[in-house]
């Protein structure tokens, strides 16, 4: 029998991908448990935690719960969690007093958590006032019914020091207001909390994908938020947004959402010297659920498929609601 040789290929990808084993060793990006960070919402009043339809598995968690679920986040290797409020309804006001008010229920949440884990789960704190004002937005609005940007800074600066003072370690400014950064770092500085860090909501879009965040917080959003929200259209707008942020001190900078924004998540990766987060957002999380509970995909791959893609694109931590059940896996 004769053979001809040179006729197959001499180089053979495949060859690295023959086991398991093999495809673990040569894997170039892994994720593990301390890029994790938990968001999780706790409702004021709560008895008992409450179901959010749009999200199965997640829930608005009473006091005790929230306290149960940092603990299990923690012996799991989750980072950090992320701490959401949601105020009774009759506590909504034009300025979100609540968020502010030292006695609010966020920052009853993060003096639970804190007096649970202490130090040992990095614990976070969205600081913005969506949630606590009745028309939903992140800021005060002027006589027109605008977000007034500067009179927003005061409020913000207020609440950074009222977050600070009951122990969070991670402030996230939420709302993209100009010069928010900047405002949050003088009022922390200036009041004794150099040491809180400011993770800054650098490119924050304003994205479809938002909609089971709604329910989540209670919003009573009335409009939307394009005027300060990002344009999905836009790259270079986030470029400039980052070095904004940079200038101002953020200590660490996020891209939201993850999945369909991944080209601008690699773009700031490349770009930093600073650590990257990325918000894998409720409605990312909601459409693997929906369609495995439909059976047209696999839960737990696509799970880790699409974390992998986020942590590929440049993301040193990741945002999201799985966060403690992958853990657990890894």
């Amino acid at each position: 029998m004769s053979t001809t040789y040179g006729t197959f290929p001499g180089s053979r990808p495949r060859r690295l991908r023959t086991t398991p084993a093999m495809r673990r060793m040569v894997a170039e990006h892994r994720l593990h448990p301390s890029d994790l960070i938990l968001p999780a919402f706790v409702r004021e009043g709560a008895a008992e935690p409450v179901p959010i339809s749009a999200m199965p598995g997640v829930v608005q968690h009473t006091r005790d719960t929230l306290r149960k679920a940092a603990v299990e986040a923690l012996e799991a290797g989750v980072a950090g969690i992320m701490l959401f409020g949601v105020p009774e309804e009759a506590k909504k006001d034009a300025l979100g007093t609540a968020g502010t008010d030292p006695d609010g229920i966020l920052q009853v949440a993060i003096r639970d958590v804190k007096a649970e884990v202490g130090d040992e789960l990095v614990i976070m704190s969205d600081l913005c006032l969506d949630e606590y004002t009745d028309h939903g937005h992140c800021g005060v609005l002027d006589a027109d019914g605008r977000v007034d940007n500067d009179a927003t800074l005061e409020r913000y600066a207020e609440m950074a020091q009222v977050q600070a003072d009951v122990g969070v370690h991670v402030v996230g400014p939420s709302g993209m207001m100009d010069g928010q950064v900047g405002v949050i770092r003088d009022a922390l500085d200036q009041t004794g909390h150099e040491d809180v860090s400011v993770l800054a909501y650098t490119a924050k879009y304003a994205s479809a994908f938002y909609g089971p965040f709604r329910e989540a917080v209670g919003s009573s959003l009335q409009g939307d938020r394009k005027t300060y929200q990002q344009d999905p259209a836009n790259l270079r707008e986030s470029m400039r947004e980052l070095a904004l942020d940079l200038a101002e001190g953020a200590d660490m900078v996020m891209v939201k959402p993850a999945l369909p924004y991944l080209d601008v998540l690699a773009k700031v990766a490349e770009s930093v010297d600073v650590p990257v987060a990325a918000y894998q957002i409720s409605g990312e999380y909601a459409m693997v659920e929906a369609a495995a509970a439909n059976g047209w995909i696999d839960r737990d791959r696509a799970i880790m498929e699409t974390l992998t893609g986020i942590k590929r694109a440049g993301a040193n931590m990741i945002l999201t609601y799985w966060a403690t059940e992958v853990a657990r896996q890894l």
